[in-house]
């Protein structure tokens, strides 16, 4: 269901019922690793994206949500209006 490097993919699924009965499947969000020590920051400039930072930094520009973990930053685009972006360590091949 879930691309083995997604944030989801060792999630369990479970089924979830709507108000209109209908049944889903759904997962539960991971809770990122606290304390994860961090390779260093990245200053952004202007018209910076996230999956870019990612390709360079991680090699992989799906681990977007790898960088809003290690900033506790639940969403991307809250990510994105910060200057300075920790940079997870141990990611880089």
């Amino acid at each position: 269901m879930f691309a083995k490097n997604s944030r989801y993919a060792k999630q369990a699924i479970y089924t979830a019922t709507g108000s209109d009965g209908a049944r889903v499947p759904a997962v539960t969000l991971p809770l990122p690793p606290l304390g994860a020590p961090l390779a260093g920051f990245y200053q952004r400039k202007s018209g910076d994206r996230l999956d870019l930072v990612a390709a360079q930094f991680l090699n992989d520009p799906t681990w977007f949500w790898r960088l809003c973990d290690a900033n506790n930053s639940m969403a991307p685009d809250a990510l994105n209006a910060r200057p300075l972006i920790g940079i997870p360590a141990g990611y880089r091949s």
